[in-house]
């Protein structure tokens, strides 16, 4: 087998950055063309594809919501209630990516929600829905009729709900006993379930917990007499969407949405399915129920022990991912009312973005220059490094605007222009490795496979280091904040993709050419310039030039050498002196 060069190497990196830099681009385009000519809204996940990414509040203006707090148990909404809201409310909106949103508390009841552009209606159905989750036993169902009550045929161009008349009974005679317990179904609330209407539903959401309930399911096809809550949303710790397996662990090629329950959750949940598995339908059933509507509710075939449920249903692999969204950070404490609904304008708008590109071209300019006063010609690999950083993070960009809604903030940009100084650091630490080599006499293509394998481990401590400072300031900021550590985490990955697929193959490459090779004085590469005297082991190439360039030439070779070595040359009467006699 042969044997792979240098050059090979160097060319089979540069072919993956092309396959790489292709892909990328090819799926930004087919992503772009396929949104711009396909109006079914069936396929999503092109929704949104654009070459321009998208711009944050700061940068682009926005919708803001108004909420307005109400305790559902009655009296004041509490600062930590309001915290907790705000904390939840973040969550739900940025679980699809970095979105630069604002939420914030304004007075002692209000929270504003400000998300930039123009949001479709899911993500404002998600922020406004109170999301109280609960559990509770169905005691009777049937399919809806919708049988409108009011007009004199049955039915109303307008319904409204029903009420039951004052005169029949609306407590139970009887202590129920549980909340299986049919004793719970008054005259007054099975006439209210004979002619509830699932069109004109009842304020099902602010129903007490104590209390049966009469509801409809999502699609109003069937309505329900439930018991009392028994089982919180508060307690789950988590809700993951997913394909739902059968006892052998094959897919059943339904969605499913997974619930794990914690502290006392899980117990209630253990009691409250002990029970059921005993009744009969459709009192075996238990009802999950969304603000006051029946997701779904499945008959329980066993005491569930280990605080680990399944909720299956007619879900798509979008709807069973938005209730996993809504559930994973549990019920919100309080319900809302949205006082206002308006479009709003950039904070800072293009003149700020105009800024900072400008400050970053600025950046830009000075790198190059320093550059080419350092590096003299090997300056243009320095160039092309950047420009295709540059190219990458654009792509990467552009394809996460539409796909994970990602949005360029003030922030982010200041995170791309650090990206410049990271890039730079790169291949600076990399050509003075070179360098470092030429002056130890070793040919260019040497000092370039010598010198990138010293190069990277350092490059890539160096990276690391800005990884994992971009990871914790992720965690642990908001806002902006968190956008500039996004794009930072990003750019630094970006930066070992293009040394390792660019910079180390173009200096292969560059190496066995005439002009670099031979050290020309404008190559940056020039050994003599260099100072390129010392050998090793005390030895020394003879100065090829005479005066000030000597002098520096055996100075540098005494300050290379090591203690040993210098220790060696006095024991061999060595006095120290330079060619011309002098002390250096």
């Amino acid at each position: 087998m042969a044997r792979s060069t240098p050059v090979k190497k160097a060319l089979r990196s540069l072919t993956w950055l092309v396959i790489l830099m292709a892909v990328l681009a090819g799926l930004n385009t087919a992503a772009s063309i396929l949104a711009s000519t396909t109006k079914d809204d069936t396929d999503k996940w092109f929704a949104g594809a654009s070459w321009v990414p998208e711009l944050a509040l700061d940068l682009q203006g926005g919708t803001q919501l108004t909420l307005a707090a109400q305790n559902t148990e009655g009296g004041s909404v509490t600062s930590q209630q309001l915290n907790q809201a705000v904390n939840i409310i973040r969550q739900r909106i940025n679980a699809t990516g970095v979105s630069e949103s604002q939420i914030n508390t304004q007075g002692t009841n209000n929270i504003v929600v400000s998300i930039p552009g123009k949001p479709d209606q899911a993500t404002i159905d998600r922020i406004e829905a109170a999301a109280k989750l609960t559990f509770r036993p169905v005691l009777y169902t049937e399919a809806a009729t919708n049988t409108a009550v009011g007009g004199s045929d049955g039915a109303s161009a307008s319904p409204t709900p029903y009420t039951p008349p004052a005169s029949l009974q609306a407590t139970p005679s009887t202590k129920p006993t549980n909340g299986s317990d049919l004793s719970q179904v008054t005259p007054a609330l099975q006439a209210l379930y004979t002619n509830y209407d699932c069109n004109a539903p009842d304020d099902v959401t602010a129903a007490p917990d104590d209390e049966p309930l009469v509801t409809c399911d999502q699609d109003g096809a069937a309505k329900y007499i439930l018991g009392p809550v028994e089982v919180s949303g508060s307690g789950i710790s988590n809700a993951t969407s997913g394909l739902a397996t059968d006892s052998q662990g094959a897919s059943t090629g339904q969605w499913a949405v997974n619930l794990t329950f914690s502290g006392k959750s899980s117990d209630d949940f253990r009691d409250v399915t002990s029970r059921l598995v005993k009744l009969q339908a459709p009192q075996n059933q238990f009802a999950i129920v969304l603000d006051g509507t029946v997701i779904t509710a499945p008959a329980s075939n066993a005491a569930i022990t280990n605080g680990k449920a399944q909720i299956t249903g007619n879900f798509t692999a979008d709807s069973a991912k938005t209730l996993a969204d809504q559930l994973k950070y549990g019920a919100l404490p309080i319900n809302f009312q949205v006082q206002s609904n308006e479009n709003i304008s950039a904070t800072l708008g293009t003149a700020q973005l105009v800024g900072g590109l400008v400050a970053g071209l600025i950046g830009l300019i000075l790198v190059i220059i320093y550059s080419v006063i350092q590096y003299r010609a090997l300056a243009f690999v320095t160039v092309l490094s950047l420009g295709v950083a540059a190219a990458l993070t654009y792509l990467v960009i552009a394809i996460m605007s539409w796909r994970v809604d990602y949005r360029l903030s003030l922030a982010g940009v200041a995170g791309l222009i650090v990206a410049i100084g990271i890039t730079a650091d790169s291949f600076i630490v990399y050509f003075e490795r070179i360098r470092d080599e030429l002056r130890d006499g070793r040919g260019l293509e040497g000092a370039v496979e010598s010198g990138w394998r010293r190069a990277l481990r350092t490059i890539l401590a160096s990276d690391s280091i800005n990884f994992l400072a971009a990871v914790v300031l992720y965690i642990l900021a908001v806002s902006d904040v968190k956008g500039f550590a996004f794009t930072l985490l990003l750019t630094t990955l970006i930066d070992v993709v293009v040394v390792v697929l660019f910079t180390h193959p173009m200096m292969q490459l560059i190496a066995r050419s005439r002009f670099f090779g031979e050290g020309h004085k404008f190559s940056g590469l020039d050994p003599s310039a260099l100072g390129a005297v010392y050998r090793g082991r005390a030895q020394f190439r003879a100065p090829v030039v005479d005066g000030k360039r000597q002098q520096r030439s055996a100075g540098e070779a005494q300050r290379r050498q090591t203690i040993a070595e210098r220790k060696a040359r006095e024991a061999a009467g060595d006095n120290g002196t330079t060619p011309d006699g002098k002390d250096d």
